[in-house]
């Protein structure tokens, strides 16, 4: 959990402010997966904070920005693979 929040921190993701008194709060939650390697044994904990309620915010007063993490490589070749087996133009 330690090294997520170091990362929002290392990336400027966030910055603790104060709460206003007239804005509802967001809720989070803590996510946990394990990482195993090939023989099934669990090598690392992942954590991740997410948000729990994301249908409570309102663009220009909860949020100005969103983030989408990059494109693996796998999908950005399904998706030729795919435009070229269906004949679509992509840009």
């Amino acid at each position: 959990m330690q090294e997520e929040l170091h990362q929002f921190e290392r990336n400027k993701v966030w910055h603790l402010v104060l709460r206003p008194e007239e804005r509802t709060i967001i809720g989070i939650k803590w996510v946990f997966r394990n990482k195993l390697d090939e023989f099934g044994i669990v090598t690392r904990i992942k954590a991740l904070l997410v948000i729990h309620q994301g249908y409570n915010q309102e663009e220009g007063i909860n949020y100005e920005k969103t983030f989408a993490p990059p494109a693996r490589i796998q999908a950005i070749r399904i998706l030729i693979s795919f435009a070229a087996y269906t004949k679509i133009k992509l840009y």
